[in-house]
């Protein structure tokens, strides 16, 4: 693990770079505006020139709607929505990053076109460094930058979605700090710190798209892994199914896998669930024999509005199901001869 230099790190502006378009030199430019670059160095590329060298545009032609265009480009490099509120949407691209818009960038990019993020930012990360390598003979790191939000916090900064040459985590745990307390979760995303550091000298509207931090002592991976250590998905993500606006995709599954612990988690489900209307009861049982199928029933007659207010808390028991991993599927079998059971909830793992 390496620790900051403690005679500190210097950022500076690789000013001088032309305005870049599919199939330009990249490296060659960046070569020729800083001829100075340095072994140990870190050059900081936003992920826009990249993709427009690389091609990665979307034309909006003349006359087209380009809000338009860029909802069907979002769908298109979407691979799970994790949120939305009107026309905005929080999704997971095909590189599992969790961004607004898919990082889909209309903004410092003529109006005839849209920029996607880069196919692979970590190879294009290591073919800038190689290319360097040749063109320069120095041996620096290179991060690949995009601008993201950031949860429970206003403003943006840039993060890294593309490395080379540089470990994107400094990893503490393990460590004891000065006060004797062995750390055990700490992990340090180098790279978006330093993807941020350079963003201070580049700016958002001053047309430098590229950077170096100098000064940083690097690790340099044996393995080069690029960004993908810093991906948190799957039983990591405790944020996975995003806000309310995502219920919508809470489709029912059509088969099971039963699992153990049904009735407890749909006990809880209905507890969490009817704390907004505490005089509403129902009364869970097992369906039978079958696994993975719970009864519902009201305690007395099924009116109007018991029937409101269960559909109410159906939809909220469902939702948190769901976000205790839990697949589900509702089969209302009404109340014939008077009878208290309204329906059965099955619920267990997808399949799929």
């Amino acid at each position: 693990m390496s620790e900051r230099p403690t005679t500190g790190i210097s950022v500076h502006p690789v000013p001088g770079l032309p305005e870049f378009a599919p199939g330009d030199d990249l490296a060659a430019a960046i070569a020729g505006a800083a001829p100075w670059l340095a072994d140990g160095d870190v050059l900081v590329v936003t992920s826009k020139v990249v993709a427009k060298v690389e091609g990665r545009l979307v034309p909006v032609a003349p006359g087209e709607d380009r809000e338009a265009v860029r909802q069907r480009a979002i769908d298109g490099e979407t691979v799970r929505v994790v949120a939305r509120r009107g026309p905005l949407r929080i999704v997971e691209t095909r590189h599992g990053w969790v961004v607004a818009a898919a990082g889909i960038d209309a903004s410092n990019v003529a109006g005839d076109a849209l920029v996607l993020l880069p196919e692979d930012a970590d190879a294009s990360a290591r073919r800038l460094r190689a290319r360097l390598a040749e063109l320069l003979g120095v041996d620096v790191a290179v991060v690949v930058s995009d601008t993201f939000g950031r949860t429970w916090r206003e403003g943006l900064t840039d993060v890294a979605v593309g490395a080379a040459g540089i470990a994107p985590l400094v990893d503490f745990r393990g460590a004891v700090d000065a006060h004797g307390n062995r750390l055990e979760t700490t992990q340090v995303a180098v790279v978006d710190e330093l993807a941020a550091a350079a963003d201070l000298v580049k700016g958002k509207l001053a047309g430098l798209p590229v950077a170096v931090v100098r000064g940083w002592a690097a690790d340099r991976p044996v393995e080069d892994p690029g960004t993908r250590p810093l991906v948190r998905l799957g039983p990591g993500d405790l944020f996975r199914l995003g806000t309310r606006d995502v219920v919508a995709t809470r489709a029912p599954a059509a088969d099971l896998v039963p699992r153990p612990g049904e009735l407890d988690a749909v006990a809880e489900a209905f507890r969490v669930a009817v704390a907004a209307l505490p005089e509403f009861p129902v009364v869970l049982r097992y369906g039978g024999a079958d696994d993975g199928v719970v009864d519902v029933h009201l305690p007395e007659r099924a009116t109007v509005t018991s029937a409101l207010n269960l559909g109410a808390v159906l939809g909220a028991v469902v939702v948190q199901l769901h976000a205790e991993g839990w697949a589900t599927r509702w089969e209302p079998v009404g109340t014939p001869g008077g009878s208290s059971l309204v329906g059965r909830l099955w619920l267990g793992s997808d399949p799929a």
